[in-house]
């Protein structure tokens, strides 16, 4: 362990979307640190460059499904992110794929903990881990105590659900040296901001169909979407706190959100992509759902020969249209989580991102 020296934090998945964000929040506000390891499947070497005199940033390549190469990259590190995940909800992944990596995954980084002596666990969990249930039920404001109808059918959400469980149920586990292991999750909402891969591809489907993008969903539906630099400000709040107060967060989980506006997903997204000239059409619902159903019945008779795997399908559009905002007043609560953008700092930072998608596919 580093003790005085200074802090090691290992994050999982560090090369990806929040990964990235994690390591320029952590470089800017962990004045204690000293390395940043970067564990991820498909490394990005030049991330290396962020090192500075203070801190040393390392990416390594290695599989969480691999579980040496998880003990080999925690050892000696006092704090493990754990935000490596597998986000499928589209049929693009084997259920099994899903499984292995989110649920086994999660089994390997608990038991390198455990072996390394590592006392501080913090897991990137969703907020799919509750819902929006494919029944509709709306969750309107509600926090980590509000009662709902959970529901999961896809498997990404029930990898999440049993991955969560068990970063929590090993809450308090001896690790080597005797000491406790000490974990809390956190459940972000729809997660946006730069190097965001499904605003990329919500883009390219505009750009596909010649400026054309379908609306559909009920207008009054309301989502809670948050920065990718917010939700990595409040898990470094968290793993401060859990080294401060392990007896207050660990075990917990909580919810993340900012002040982003509430909005349904297309005229969020449409928000940072208004100045490619796309033309909205609204369709019925009812015409939606017709088509949600026709590409999953595609999608069963396909399988066999073709994986077709558009982004609507029952699941999304049951997302899509069930109102879902949560608080953070938890996280407030418990350690102090203020957003540290926001939300024009956000969007500017966002449009920034937007603006180097090719011009010279706007819609005319």
């Amino acid at each position: 362990m580093s003790g005085e020296t200074g802090l090691i934090y290992l994050v999982t998945g560090g090369c990806g979307f929040l990964g990235r964000h994690l390591l320029q929040v952590l470089l800017e506000k962990e004045d204690r640190l000293t390395e940043v390891r970067l564990l991820d499947k498909h490394p990005n070497p030049s991330l290396q460059d962020h090192s500075t005199e203070r801190v040393k940033v390392v990416v390594i390549q290695g599989d969480i499904t691999d579980y040496l190469s998880v003990l080999e990259a925690g050892r000696g590190a006092d704090v493990v992110i754990h935000a490596a995940s597998l986000v499928d909800v589209w049929h693009r992944v084997p259920d099994q794929v899903i499984h292995t990596v989110n649920v086994q995954g999660t089994v390997n980084v608990i038991n390198a903990c455990v072996e390394n002596g590592i006392q501080y666990l913090v897991y990137t969990s969703s907020m799919e881990v509750v819902g929006p249930n494919v029944r509709g039920d709306h969750f309107i404001r509600g926090d980590e105590d509000t009662v709902y109808n959970i529901f999961h059918e896809m498997p990404y959400p029930k990898s999440k659900a049993e991955a969560e469980k068990l970063v929590l149920e090993a809450n308090g586990r001896k690790v080597s040296g005797e000491a406790n292991l000490y974990t809390c999750s956190l459940r972000p909402t729809g997660i946006y901001g730069e190097h965001h891969q499904l605003m990329r591809e919500f883009y390219e489907t505009g750009v596909r169909t010649g400026g054309w993008v379908v609306q559909g969903v009920p207008q009054d539906t309301e989502h809670g979407r948050v920065y990718a630099g917010n939700v990595a400000w409040m898990h470094l709040l968290a793993a401060r706190a859990l080294r401060e107060c392990p007896q207050r967060l660990g075990g917990e989980v909580y919810f993340c959100y900012d002040d982003s506006p509430y909005k349904n997903y297309e005229d969020f997204n449409m928000q940072f992509l208004m100045q490619f000239n796309f033309r909205q059409v609204r369709v019925p619902f009812w015409l939606l759902s017709v088509v949600a159903c026709v590409n999953d019945l595609l999608h069963w008779m396909l399988k066999p020969i073709f994986n077709y795997t558009p982004l609507l399908n029952r699941y999304t559009l049951a997302v899509a249209s069930t109102s879902f905002t949560v608080s953070s007043n938890k996280a407030e609560r418990h350690f102090q989580y203020h957003p540290l953008y926001d939300w024009d700092e956000a969007k500017a930072r966002t449009l920034s991102w937007v603006n180097t998608f090719p011009h010279s596919t706007k819609a005319s």
